[in-house]
């Protein structure tokens, strides 16, 4: 059967569908309705309806949702239930708050490795893994099957980096340097720029400001 194209949008919103059914599963919840769901995410029942019915509905009329059934089914989608080893490059403080953040592991994304240039860091181990020096990067990637390398970097190295890591197979970049990145087509980027949510953040404050306060 010809697999339908998604878009970015629905794409965009199933790991929210996933994280509020993980923590309606936490409270016990066994089944939901879309329209409960779309009370809790602020999202049209409707518009949950069309996004799950791309992938096959999951619902029953009249039932609604198996919460457990479809946190199942979303993970799945989300490429969840398979093992994902990865990287990181750059060991400051958000390299290491990276490291250190516990739920990778349990979405199946495995810190494989830490990288940086600093010699102070050579040996430090955080979570149990090992920081490594740069100039053992290019081999590290070649013999441990590295799909993901996360880059925490000044953007005067993260294209320099990419592309020896894209050249030696690894096939996805989150990439929280400042700087876009010009790979081949068949790499998958996800870009974070921090500061830029902050502006939108700022942004949506400074409205809010100028509509309510008098």
């Amino acid at each position: 059967m010809e697999q339908r194209e998604i878009s970015q949008a629905v794409i965009g919103r199933l790991p929210r569908y996933y994280r509020y059914l993980g923590e309606l599963m936490e409270s016990g919840v066994e089944r939901i309705s879309s329209n409960d769901l779309s009370k809790k995410m602020k999202v049209t029942a409707s518009q949950i309806r069309q996004d799950l019915n791309n992938f096959g509905g999951f619902g029953q009329q009249g039932y609604g949702y198996n919460v457990k059934y479809l946190y199942a089914e979303i993970g799945k989608i989300l490429g969840l239930d398979i093992a994902h080893n990865m990287i990181i490059i750059g060991c400051g403080n958000l390299g290491q708050a990276l490291a250190n953040y516990a739920a990778f592991e349990n979405r199946g994304f495995i810190l494989k490795g830490l990288f940086d240039i600093k010699p102070e860091l050579s040996g430090k181990l955080v979570r149990g893994v090992e920081v490594r020096m740069m100039d053992e990067l290019k081999e590290y990637v070649q013999t441990h099957d590295i799909e993901i390398a996360a880059l925490t970097i000044p953007k005067s190295e993260a294209i320099k980096v990419a592309d020896m890591l894209v050249a030696n197979g690894v096939k996805a970049i989150w990439n929280f340097a400042h700087t876009d990145l010009n790979l081949p087509e068949d790499v998958i980027v996800e870009n974070v720029h921090l500061s830029e949510s902050l502006m939108k953040l700022s942004y949506n404050v400074s409205r809010y400001r100028d509509e309510h306060v008098k």
